[in-house]
């Protein structure tokens, strides 16, 4: 796992953002199918014996999603979102009690068996925390840890249960936040983390309650596990060696030395006698903690092993890793059978019963024959090999080319994902990204809408590219990422409201074809419809038709606050959604973003309830959605001269620079000369000194007037090179002028023949 910067603006960014960030997550299916690999798998088997089991996944989509098994059915029956990023582990604590942890740098809790509402985040971490352990018979303790080399142990029941608050905030009760059903938005607002991998221990939390912290790693911790009552605690990483830890006090009781690189999976029997650990240097362990030493080491893989899960006794392991094998191996007389091959690297494995789920950095999730409970039938089959016990031995014999058949050619049940994007482009008309997916698939997204309009099926990402270049100049507005498999949209003020298109270029029907449509204010009032409407509900009748708009004092003391705040003028339709904007409800996009408290935190739009508010979204959104004022903004407008052609006889008076919006298009242009030729003066007086001239920009001169019926045919060049009518002054100035000095453009009549 590397260090990438997180979907969500977390605190661990190594650059310093002013201002919050607000990220929209698109996705074009039902939210019942995960789009990225999936890290992690837990279990919870049913009571009862009719009942059904779940089967738990946590996905680098950063949701987990619950599944109803059936004999040969699994059945989504609910997403858990709230993480901003990576959901990296999984465990089941107890009898209902889900615990989650995150790239986000997050725990998160959630009862299993709800619809997905998060009950409590913890904020211990300074960095990733890549995984999580329970014990079986202590339904209380769970243990954590990550990238900054700590490792924390929870008692679930005491983090959660209420003292009197004290004033660090560092773990928090979901469900008393801003929304009591669905709502996870009241994290943990820890903002003294740093960047590095420095440890900062934090002694307060709004319960009072503090992690029992082991200290000891020096480096990143990528694996933990626990014996069955909690008094034993083993964790691996970076550092290639097995430490063993008394919970209850964080104590170290003992290190364990033997692997040449990173431990990656580690297991525990129930009485905490025996242990397993997987390395990138390919090799299983397996160590007696009471004689502190390794007893057998296995050679099966051929390259890191990732992932293992054994069955109940501790007889035999199952394991996989990044050879995509997945074997079983009989701990005792080292027999070692080739069950399967995957397409991808295997991440994590759950036995269920007889048969075994199998996690990869695919989307799917399939289960495949595993004899569980009586692993012997297996091998009865042939084809084991016995496992040596240095590692290059089963490497050279997979490059003599003797490699095992696997014992199963075809899983026996797949949940399916759908494919995550592996690489996308963003158009030149700054609406439309080009994305293509891990199936080859070509789609084009269009942002302001959260939607696919083009499904080309498995095209060349090239050629279509080419095909749909736009020789347009429109200001880079957002960004995208696909960290999460799907396309996520970050707007950064101010620079998200530097794009402008006429509402003629967006189709919008009923409002004048010259007014102006910022893209990012109109996205942001589509993402948050759902949100104003409710709104609007809750303040009820005393709220205007946009929300809450602040009262003159207010707006100029808000004013003052800010360097200088434009209040777009065109407030009529405010709190209307323009057909451009309208977001999909059947698959809403999510948002993920922060406010003044609580840290990061995602949500579907269609679910946010109005009672969010300055806490839980950046000042400059609410600012723009609300109170209809955008930051500053530069470069919206282009100087440019303009002169007659070289030789031409016709002249107009123009002094010095004109400027217009850099959307004006050319034949605006044609209509101002016209204009000054016809008549001794133009309709609308020009500004010369070099700025707005009103007749480049006013209202349409498509009114029949007097003069039209002289009108002589015009056209625009630059450079030598006729322009046509439709191109804005900031695709010439791109596209043909090509100079970083004022645009020059030259006019001629055209002799009528």
């Amino acid at each position: 796992m590397h260090r990438v910067g997180s979907a969500g603006n977390n605190t661990n960014s190594n650059r310093p953002r002013k201002e919050k960030r607000l990220t929209y997550v698109l996705n074009d299916t039902a939210d019942t199918k995960h789009c990225a690999g999936i890290n992690c798998l837990a279990l919870l088997k049913s009571s009862t014996s009719d009942g059904s089991d779940y089967l738990f996944t946590g996905s680098r989509d950063g949701t987990l999603k619950r599944w109803a098994l059936g004999e040969n059915t699994a059945t989504c029956s609910a997403t858990f979102e709230s993480h901003v990023d990576w959901v990296n582990d999984t465990v089941i604590a107890g009898d209902n009690a889900l615990v989650s942890c995150s790239s986000d740098t997050t725990l998160k809790m959630w009862n299993c068996l709800s619809d997905g509402t998060c009950t409590r985040t913890f904020s211990q971490h300074s960095d990733y925390v890549t995984c999580l352990a329970a014990a079986e018979k202590n339904a209380n303790v769970v243990a954590s840890g990550g990238l900054g080399g700590e490792v924390f142990v929870w008692d679930i029941e005491a983090a959660v249960t209420p003292v009197s608050k004290s004033s660090g905030v560092v773990e928090n009760d979901c469900s008393n936040g801003i929304n009591g059903s669905t709502n996870s938005l009241q994290m943990s607002s820890l903002q003294t983390i740093s960047s590095s991998n420095s440890i900062i221990t934090h002694t307060t939390q709004c319960h009072g309650y503090v992690p029992i912290a082991a200290k000891g790693h020096k480096e990143s911790v990528y694996a933990l596990a626990m014996n069955d009552s909690g008094s034993l605690l083993v964790s691996g990483g970076t550092e290639k060696v097995v430490r063993v830890w008394d919970p209850r006090t964080g104590s170290k009781n003992m290190k364990l030395k033997g692997h040449t690189d990173n431990i990656r999976a580690l297991l525990l029997d129930s009485t905490g006698r025996y242990c397993l650990s997987g390395s990138s240097d390919s090799m299983i362990r397996l160590w007696d903690l009471g004689q502190q030493r390794c007893v057998h080491s296995y050679a099966v893989h051929t390259d890191s092993v990732w992932a293992l899960a054994s069955t109940p006794t501790f007889s035999h392991v199952y394991s996989g890793g990044r050879d995509l094998s997945l074997y079983l191996t009989d701990l005792t007389t080292r027999e070692s059978l080739l069950l399967c091959t995957k397409e991808q690297p295997i991440l994590q494995l759950a036995l269920h019963d007889d048969s075994i789920w199998v996690a990869t950095t695919d989307s799917s999730v399939s289960r495949w024959p595993a004899e569980g409970r009586n692993p012997q039938n297996v091998f009865q089959r042939g084809g084991s090999f016995l496992a040596g016990n240095l590692s290059f031995s089963r490497a050279r014999v997979s490059l003599e080319g003797s490699t095992p058949a696997p014992v199963y050619k075809e899983s026996n049940f797949t949940i399916p994902g759908t494919p995550a994007i592996a690489q996308h482009e963003i158009l030149n008309n700054r609406r439309h990204v080009l994305t293509k997916d891990a199936a080859g698939s070509v789609k084009l997204w269009e942002i302001t809408k959260g939607v696919v309009i083009e499904d080309y099926g498995q095209v060349s990402f090239d050629e279509k590219k080419e095909e749909l270049f736009e020789m347009v100049s429109i200001p880079a507005w957002f960004t995208v990422d696909t960290r999460l498999g799907s396309l996520s949209v970050h707007l950064d003020t101010p620079q998200c409201f530097a794009a402008e298109m006429y509402s003629a270029d967006l189709n919008i029907s009923g409002k004048p074809e010259d007014d102006k449509v910022n893209l990012a204010r109109e996205t942001l009032k589509g993402l948050l419809a759902h949100w104003l409407s409710k709104r609007r509900e809750r303040h009820g009748s005393q709220a205007s038709a946009n929300g809450d708009i602040l009262s003159g004092k207010d707006m100029a003391a808000r004013s003052s606050a800010h360097s200088r705040i434009e209040v777009d003028g065109n407030a009529e339709n405010d709190s209307m959604v323009y057909p451009p904007f309208e977001f999909s409800t059947v698959s809403p996009p999510s948002i993920i973003t922060e406010g003044s408290q609580g840290g990061p935190w995602r949500k579907k739009i269609t679910e946010l309830d109005a009672t969010e508010d300055e806490k839980d979204f950046p000042s400059w959104v609410l600012d723009c959605v609300l109170n209809n004022r955008l930051p500053p903004r530069e470069h919206a407008k282009c100087s440019f001269y303009l002169h007659p052609c070289e030789g031409s006889a016709v002249q107009i008076l123009t002094q010095g620079k004109l400027s217009a919006p850099r959307i004006l298009r050319m034949h605006k242009v044609v209509n101002y000369v016209i204009e000054k030729l016809v008549l001794d003066k133009p309709i609308d007086s020009v500004s010369t000194d070099g700025t707005y001239a009103p007749g480049l920009g006013g209202q349409s001169q498509s009114g029949s007037k007097p003069w039209q019926k002289l009108r002589p045919s015009i056209e625009i060049l630059c450079n030598n090179q006729v322009l046509s009518p439709d191109m804005s002054l900031a695709t010439v100035r791109a596209y043909v002028w090509k100079k970083p000095e004022d645009l020059v453009l030259n006019y001629r009549v055209i002799q009528s023949r």
